[in-house]
C-alpha cells in the first residue's frame, strides 16, 4: 500500500517464492490463441519469449568490457556513484526548497501556487522515498546509513516547512481570495489537499500547542517502532510447562522453550493451541505501550480539532467519517453470520476426521483447516502446482495480460553499472503502443539476507506534467521475498498464493504506470488508503480466473499445460471459506476502529478485543490471550484496516460489471484507466468510483456487492 509524500514524509508500501524457466530449458511451446470477444485481437502467448527466459535464471552481474565506463549511480543519479551522494541530493534539496519558498511569497509569482508547492513537494519526495527505500532494503551499510541519515534530515527540514507560517498564508491567501493565475477545479482539490497536510500539522496552532504537536508526534512514532518490536519477539518459557510430546516442535534456548510464530498450518491441534496460548499471553509492558500509542495519537487528533484519531485518519477517504466506516461494518458482520456459520460446519467436519470427539472450531483451527479444505477441493497439492507457475511464465502471463487490456507491455531492460542496488535486480519498462514509454518498474523479487521479508511497492518517483510539456516519468520498486533458482535446473516456482501476491503488487505498479496526473503529489497511489488497494485488489480477480491463468500455467519441464480441470479446480479453492475470512477481517477492522475511537477506553485494549471479538467473530476470545498485541496493522493502518474491505468490495463490483464476461477486453481496460487509475488522487475517490460504476459507493452498495459475490461464488461450488 502507498501513501502521498507531501509536505509529510511518509513511508510507501502500498502485500512467497517462485522461479522462472531456466535459459537451459528455454523451449518454443506453442501456446493456445485466444481472441476477446470485443476485438479480434491476439491475448494468449505464441512462443515461450525472451522476456519469460529473462525471469527464469537469476540475474548477476556481468563483465564490464568497457574498463573506463563508470558507474551510473543508483537508479541511474549520477550522484548515486556511492553512499556520500546523498549529502549531495540532500543539499540540493534544500537549495531548490529556499528558491522555492522565495517565489511562494514573491508579489512577481507568475506560476500557479499549486504549482510551486507540487513542485516542493517533488523536490522532497523524489530524495526522501528513495532514501526510504533505500535504508531499507540496499545490502551495504554504508549506503543503508547514509540514507537513513537523510531521511532524517529530511525529516526535520520538512517540520520545519509544517511550520512556516509564510508558507501556510500565502496557501491560505489563494484558497481565500483565488490566485492570481487561473486556475480549475483539479488546481483546487490539490490545493486544498496541501491545507489538509498543512492542518494536520498543526500550522494553525499557537506556539505553546504546536510545541506540544511536535512532542506528541514524536512520542507516536517511537511508541509505534516499539510497539512493532515486541509484536515479533518470541516468548520463552520453561521446559518443564510444556508437555514433553510438544517440545521437539519449537525452538529449544537452555532450559526455554521458544515460540516464535502461531504455528497456524502445523496439522496437530495440540501444537496450533500451545503456540496459540503462549504467543499470545498478555505482555503486560507491550500492553502499556499500545495504551500510550493510542493515547497519545487520540490527543494529537484534538489538538487539531477532530473528535477521535479516526476522523482525522480518514478525512478525504472514500468513507469520509468513522461513523460511515463502523456502519459498514455492522452491516457486512450482520450479513455475514450465517454465511460464515457455514463455513465453521464445514470446518468442524474437516477436524472431526482428524479428531473424532471434536466440538468446536477454537481460534487456533480455522488457517490449517481451512488450507486443508480448499487442498482438498484442488485434489493438488501447493508443491505439485508450482511446477506450473515459474516465475518467467507468470511475468509472460502478466505482459500478455496489459497487452490486452492496456495496449501496454512490460520490456526487460538492460541496466547500467551501478543503477542497481544488488545483482539480482529485474527492470522493466512499460511501453504504451502508441505513447511509449510510460515509466519503469525495478523488480527485487529474490530474498537476501537483512532485506525486510514482504511483499512491497515503493514510489521511488512520481508523476508529473512539467513545465516544458513533458512527463515526468513514474519509477517503482516492487519487493518480494522468493527464494532464487535451484541450480540451473530448477527455476523459481511459485506457489498458488505467491501468484496472486505478484498480481497484487503489479495493481500496484499499474496504477502508477498507468496514472498521468498533473501533479505528483497526487499521482498513481498517492490517494487515500480505501482506494488505493482497489487496483491490486482487482488483479487477484484475474489470477483466480481459469482463463486468465490457463494462457500460462505451464510445466516448467515439459511445456505440459496444467490441465483444465486442475486450472478451476485452483480457481474453485479460492472461493471457498470467504465468509470466514471476511468475517475475521471485519473483527480486526472492528477493533481498529474502537481502539482509535473515543477516549479514555473503556477497559485495557485485551478488555477491547475480548468484547469485541465476542461480538464480530464467530469463535469466542479465549481467556489469557492478547492478539492485538501481535497486530502490527495498528501501527501501520491506524483507524484505516477497514480499507481493504472497502476496496474489495468496489474491486467485486468492477470485476462483476467490467471484466468477469472478458478479462481480456481492450475496451473495458481502456476505460478502466481513462475513469480510474488515470486520476489517482486528483478527483474524490468517491467520484472516481461513481463514474466508472455508475453509482456511488455507499454502505448498502458495498456490502452489496461483497454478498452478492459470495453468493454467487457458493452456488458455483455446489454445482462444481
Amino acid at each position: 500500500m502507498s501513501s502521498r509524500c507531501l509536505l509529510q514524509l511518509r513511508p510507501l508500501s502500498v502485500s512467497g517464492s517462485s522461479r522462472g524457466l531456466c535459459s537451459s530449458t528455454n523451449r518454443l511451446f506453442a501456446w493456445r490463441e485466444r481472441r476477446t470477444s470485443h476485438q479480434h485481437q491476439t491475448c494468449s502467448v505464441s512462443t515461450w519469449t525472451p522476456f519469460a527466459a529473462a525471469f527464469n535464471t537469476r540475474p548477476h552481474r556481468k563483465l564490464n568490457l568497457r574498463l573506463r565506463r563508470e558507474s551510473t549511480g543508483l537508479f541511474g543519479i549520477p550522484e548515486l556513484k556511492d553512499h556520500t551522494g546523498f549529502y549531495l541530493l540532500k543539499q540540493g534539496v534544500e537549495q531548490d526548497v529556499e528558491r522555492l519558498l522565495e517565489e511562494a511569497a514573491s508579489p512577481l509569482r507568475s506560476r500557479k501556487m499549486v504549482t510551486i508547492f507540487d513542485e516542493l513537494s517533488d523536490t522532497l519526495c523524489r530524495v526522501a522515498d528513495l532514501a526510504d527505500f533505500v535504508r531499507a532494503s540496499h545490502p551495504k551499510s554504508d549506503f543503508a546509513g547514509a540514507a537513513e541519515e537523510t531521511c532524517v534530515e529530511l525529516s526535520s527540514l520538512v517540520e520545519k516547512l509544517n511550520t512556516n507560517q509564510a508558507l501556510h498564508n500565502a496557501l491560505l491567501n489563494v484558497l481565500i481570495e483565488g490566485d492570481s493565475v487561473p486556475t480549475d477545479a483539479i488546481d483546487q482539490r490539490v490545493t486544498e489537499l496541501f491545507m489538509f497536510d498543512f492542518e494536520q500539522s498543526g500550522i494553525h496552532l499557537e506556539d505553546e500547542q504546536r510545541e506540544e504537536f511536535v512532542k506528541l508526534n514524536e512520542s507516536i512514532h517511537m511508541l509505534g517502532t516499539f510497539f512493532q518490536r515486541g509484536a515479533h519477539k518470541p516468548v520463552g518459557i520453561p521446559k518443564t510447562k510444556l508437555p514433553t510430546n510438544l517440545r521437539h516442535v519449537f525452538g529449544v534456548d537452555g532450559d526455554n522453550i521458544m515460540v516464535t510464530g502461531l504455528f497456524s498450518d502445523h496439522y496437530s491441534s495440540m501444537v496450533r493451541e500451545a503456540a496459540y496460548r503462549i504467543f499470545l499471553h498478555p505482555d503486560q509492558h507491550q500492553e502499556e505501550i499500545l495504551s500510550s500509542l493510542l493515547t497519545a495519537r487520540h490527543h494529537l487528533a484534538q489538538l487539531v480539532g477532530f473528535d477521535t484519531y479516526a476522523h482525522r485518519a480518514n478525512r478525504g477517504t472514500m468513507m469520509e467519517a468513522p461513523e460511515k466506516i463502523t456502519g459498514f461494518l455492522r452491516l457486512l458482520s450482520q450479513e455475514l453470520k450465517s454465511r460464515a456459520t457455514a463455513d465453521y460446519d464445514a470446518m468442524l467436519d474437516l477436524k472431526k476426521e482428524q479428531e473424532p470427539d471434536a466440538k468446536v472450531v477454537m481460534p487456533w483451527d480455522p488457517p490449517y483447516l481451512s488450507a486443508l479444505g480448499r487442498q482438498k477441493r484442488t485434489a493438488m497439492s501447493n508443491m505439485d502446482s508450482m511446477p506450473f507457475f515459474s516465475l518467467g511464465c507468470v511475468m509472460e502471463g502478466l505482459n500478455q495480460l496489459f497487452q490486452c487490456l492496456f495496449a501496454v507491455s512490460l520490456h526487460h531492460v538492460q541496466m547500467e553499472p551501478g543503477e542497481a542496488w544488488t545483482e539480482d535486480i529485474h527492470k522493466l519498462a512499460v511501453v504504451h503502443k502508441t505513447e511509449g514509454v510510460l515509466g519503469y518498474i525495478y523488480c527485487d523479487f529474490f530474498e537476501r539476507y537483512g532485506k525486510p521479508n514482504q511483499d512491497c511497492h515503493f514510489t521511488i518517483q512520481g508523476g508529473r506534467c512539467k513545465e516544458d510539456g513533458s512527463y515526468q516519468l513514474p519509477v517503482v520498486v516492487l519487493q518480494l521475498s522468493l527464494s532464487g533458482p535451484r541450480g540451473t535446473s530448477v527455476p523459481t516456482l511459485l506457489s498458488p498464493g505467491n501468484v496472486d501476491n505478484l498480481f497484487h503488487e503489479f495493481g500496484h505498479a499499474m496504477h502508477s504506470m498507468l496514472g498521468r496526473t498533473r501533479y505528483q503529489h497526487v499521482t498513481g497511489t498517492r490517494c487515500s488508503t480505501d482506494f488505493a488497494e482497489v487496483p491490486s485488489v482487482l488483479m487477484e480477480y484475474f489470477a483466480s480466473d481459469p482463463r486468465v491463468i490457463s494462457t500460462f500455467a505451464r510445466h516448467f519441464k515439459t511445456g505440459e499445460p496444467m490441465k483444465m480441470a486442475a486450472v478451476k479446480n485452483l480457481c474453485d479453492s479460492k472461493k471457498m471459506f470467504a465468509a470466514s475470512d471476511m468475517q475475521q477481517q471485519v473483527f480486526f477492522s472492528m477493533l481498529d476502529q474502537v481502539c482509535h475511537g473515543p477516549h479514555p477506553l473503556p477497559g485495557s485494549t485485551t478488555d477491547l478485543l475480548a468484547q469485541v471479538q465476542n461480538e464480530y467473530y464467530h469463535i469466542e476470545h479465549v481467556k489469557n490471550t492478547a492478539w492485538q498485541l501481535r497486530f502490527g496493522h495498528l501501527v501501520g493502518y491506524g483507524a484505516r484496516y477497514y480499507a481493504y474491505l472497502v476496496s474489495r468490495a468496489v474491486a467485486a463490483e468492477l470485476w462483476h460489471t467490467c471484466f468477469k464476461a472478458d478479462p481480456f477486453s481492450r475496451t473495458m481496460g481502456t476505460r478502466y484507466r481513462e475513469e480510474m487509475l488515470a486520476h489517482g488522487g486528483e478527483k474524490h475517490p468517491a467520484q472516481i468510483v461513481q463514474d466508472m460504476l455508475g453509482k456511488p459507493p455507499t454502505v448498502e452498495n458495498l456490502v452489496g456487492a461483497l454478498m452478492l459475490e459470495m453468493d454467487e461464488n457458493t452456488r458455483h461450488l455446489e454445482q462444481r
